[in-house]
Formats: C-alpha cells, structure tokens, sequence
C-alpha cells in the first residue's frame, strides 16, 4: 500500500487524463478525510431507501459494490440483509471501509480489484452490481469503459442488475458547474467545485475546513453515452433516474442513477 503524502499530478494537472491516476488520486491523507465530505446519516436520508428497495424488487440476494469508497452503501446493504461483497481499487478505501464498518458492527468481505480485470480477482456470480459515488468517470478511455462493463457483465447471473450512478455532466459541459449537494456532498464546512472543464476532463477540487486541499481528475460523461455503451455491452433495458426520481427534467438533476438489466425482455424470450 503506498503512503505517499501528496497527490502526483506533475506540472500540469489538466493534461493527466489516465485511468490509472485513481492511484495517485486516494491518497491516504484524502482517504481519512473523505467522511467529512460525505455525511453518512444525512445521505442515508436523501438517498431514502431507493437502492435496497430497487435491490429487493429483482430479488437479489449476493451484491458486489465494485465501488465501496469508505463502505456507505456497503454497510447498508449488509444491515438490510443483502450478502455483499465489497470491491475497490484502492487499498486506502478499502481499508477505511472494513473500519468504519466495524464500527458499526458489520463485518466487510473486501477485496481489491481492478474493473478492467474485475474477473480475475472477483469470482462467482452475483445478483447485481452497484458502482456508485460517481465512480465510473474514473475510466478515461472509451476501451476501458467498454472492459469495465464488459467485466461487470459477466460477473451477473443471467437475470442480474447492474446499477451505475455519474454525475451530470450535460448540464456542468453546457451550463457550467452548480450543485445543490442534497444527496452526496452532505458534510459540514466542505467545499467541492471544478476548476477545469472540456469535453475530455473535469477537474474537481476537494477543500477542507483545515484548509487542505485534494483534487480528482474525471472524465465527464454525458448520460446517453453511458446508456450507448451500456447497450452495446450487452444490456438490454435501461431505466435512468434523475436524483432518484423517475421523471425529471434533463437540467435538473445533480446526478443519474442507471439501473441496467441483463436478461432480455419477456415478450423477446416469447418469440425466441
């Protein structure tokens, strides 16, 4: 595990469009301050029960959050009966999240896993697949989306689900940046906004009450591309929320939920 002091983005930040900066990126000095950016009780009540009561309408069992952070929804599903395992490419969170989960009396089954390898590390099949926290946008190029997803696929039974989140990134690309930090950004004296914005990078930056300062390079997706790949992958239907919500106007939303099913249609099953 590293224990780099700093985030290594070299002399020019807005040039670092890598998947593998993630590493870089989750230092362990970011990693132990991540819970004051996310309040897990205020999230808990913005989110409402959606992602448990969308898990229990597929009648899934076996969760794999590829995604786990510092282990929010990990420890939710787990207190809601859910057999979960809890996946995350960087060594910090993960450990983070087996803590924090400790300390709510849950015991974590982790592991660290590269999506675009995801199989290797991660076996069995699993009822569904959450990748949260807008984590997906962490994949720079369009041949490791499509390997991420790939991955994700076929680590679902025939019928899984896979439930993806992003931010949106139409309305920051076309409007610029605004935020009403209802559901993710929930903590005290934290503030978050980016500092650069195109086509092909977001630059967030993280300040702290203590002033420190941390920063993520994303790449901003815009959400009929993301439901594109998703059905080139192999998906076949694709319901997107918007804050949670089913119906919503295209600007309004902070972020997309997409909530993708693997199995064909009945009346495709019908005719085959």
């Amino acid at each position: 595990m590293s224990d780099k002091k700093e985030q290594a983005y070299g002399e020019n930040p807005v040039k670092v469009r890598d998947t593998d900066q993630y590493k870089e990126e989750y230092i362990h000095e970011f990693v132990e301050k991540w819970d004051e950016l996310i309040d897990w009780n205020k999230r808990a009540e913005g989110e409402g029960e959606f992602f448990i009561e969308t898990l229990k309408e597929i009648g899934a069992e076996r969760v794999l959050d590829v995604a786990t952070g510092t282990g929010f929804h990990s420890v939710r599903l787990v207190q809601n009966g859910f057999d979960v395992i809890s996946a995350d490419g960087s060594p910090h969170m993960l450990a983070k999240a087996f803590d924090n989960a400790r300390e709510q009396g849950v015991l974590l089954h982790t592991r660290e896993a590269d999506w675009r390898w995801l199989n290797r590390d991660i076996h069995n099949k699993y009822d569904a697949i959450i990748c949260l926290g807008n984590s997906f946008t962490h994949l720079f190029s369009e041949r490791d989306r499509r390997k991420a997803l790939a991955e994700f696929y076929a680590a679902l039974k025939h019928d899984g689900v896979l439930v993806l989140d992003q931010r949106n990134y139409d309305r920051i690309l076309d409007h610029g940046f605004s935020s009403k930090h209802v559901y993710y950004y929930c903590g005290t004296d934290v503030s978050v906004e980016p500092i650069h914005i195109d086509e092909g990078l977001t630059r967030f930056k993280y300040k702290f009450q203590d002033d420190s300062e941390f920063y993520l390079n994303m790449f901003p997706l815009r959400k009929d591309y993301t439901r594109r790949l998703m059905h080139e992958v192999g998906f076949q239907t694709i319901n997107t929320y918007g804050d949670f919500q089913e119906t919503f106007s295209e600007d309004e939303p902070d972020y997309f939920i997409h909530v993708a099913e693997k199995k064909y249609p009945e009346e495709l099953n019908e005719n085959s």
